[in-house]
């Protein structure tokens, strides 16, 4: 098993950055929506979804949040993090295929209760802003090394199609 480190709210310093990569496929989707209970025929139905503005399904615009939050939680400040709010705005749809780059950056630090301030920004593989927001959290004080838990693996089945399993990535 890997080990994950967090930053303890004083070793974090404004302007410091973490970030992930991931591309989107028809299973993200389908899993954020297992998930969320979010059915929107937008992200799940291609003939009503051609016949949108976005001509074709796209992603949950909250599944750019549950990144973002992943980001916090396990690398940037890591382990012990108490998230506390999170502001986004939507640019641009995000489809299967896309390769999105979420980045946070620590921008503010109030040491009174030991909060973080975050930009967030994730890109598409055109350099394009998809999403921009703000987090806020309370950084831990505590130094830890943990045993990174594992994610469970998931079998996808939807319409009537081949299940597919869902490793975690």
């Amino acid at each position: 098993m890997t080990e994950m480190t967090n930053r303890t709210y004083d070793e974090i310093g404004v302007g410091e950055t973490a970030e992930v990569t991931r591309e989107v496929t028809r299973d993200d989707i389908a899993l954020f929506a297992a998930v969320s209970g979010d059915v929107n025929p937008a992200h799940l139905d291609e003939a009503y979804a051609s016949g949108t503005r976005f001509k074709g399904v796209i992603m949950h615009g909250m599944w750019s949040g549950a990144i973002i939050s992943r980001l916090l939680g396990v690398q940037l400040p890591g382990p012990g993090t108490i998230y506390l709010s999170q502001s986004l705005a939507f640019k641009r749809p995000v489809t299967p295929g896309d390769r999105i780059t979420f980045k946070v950056t620590a921008k503010e630090k109030r040491d009174d209760k030991k909060i973080v301030v975050f930009d967030c920004v994730a890109t598409n593989q055109d350099g394009k802003a998809v999403v921009e927001g703000e987090a806020v959290v309370i950084a831990p004080t505590e130094k830890l090394v943990l045993d990174k838990p594992e994610a469970p693996v998931v079998t996808v089945a939807t319409g009537g199609a081949a299940a597919t399993t869902y490793v975690p990535r």
